[in-house]
């Protein structure tokens, strides 16, 4: 699944220590323009870190796995990118941005035409 937005937000990142080692994670707010902007949480791990380099304003596509887990009978879910591309970068940016404006359907507007009437 595929992300087009702008990143609004670049929260701090998160380092731990595990059983196979240290991780490193950094979470960042992407804006999805539409009618409505939807904002989503998504979570960087590892070296994609800085493979992506982002930073605030930035226009992105990214490359989501969804994935829920229980824990004590409550369910946790967690948006994962496993690839981020900036617009302009190499791999172009029309394709994802075709495919963001494909994800709604166009806005149709009506006109106050007698001629329209319906017969009932």
């Amino acid at each position: 699944m595929e992300l087009t937005g702008t990143v609004i937000a670049l929260l701090p990142e998160v380092t731990g220590q595990g059983k196979n080692g240290t991780w490193r994670k950094q979470e960042f707010i992407l804006e999805i323009p539409s009618q409505y902007p939807k904002k989503v949480c998504i979570a960087l791990w590892g070296d994609k870190i800085d493979q992506a380099g982002l930073q605030v304003n930035d226009s992105v596509t990214a490359s989501i796995d969804v994935e829920s887990r229980e824990y004590n009978s409550r369910w946790y879910t967690e948006v994962k990118a496993w690839k981020v591309d900036k617009a302009g970068s190499a791999g172009g940016s029309s394709a994802p941005s075709n495919q963001g404006a494909g994800a709604f359907p166009p806005v149709t507007t009506f006109s106050e035409d007698s001629s329209d009437d319906l017969p009932f």
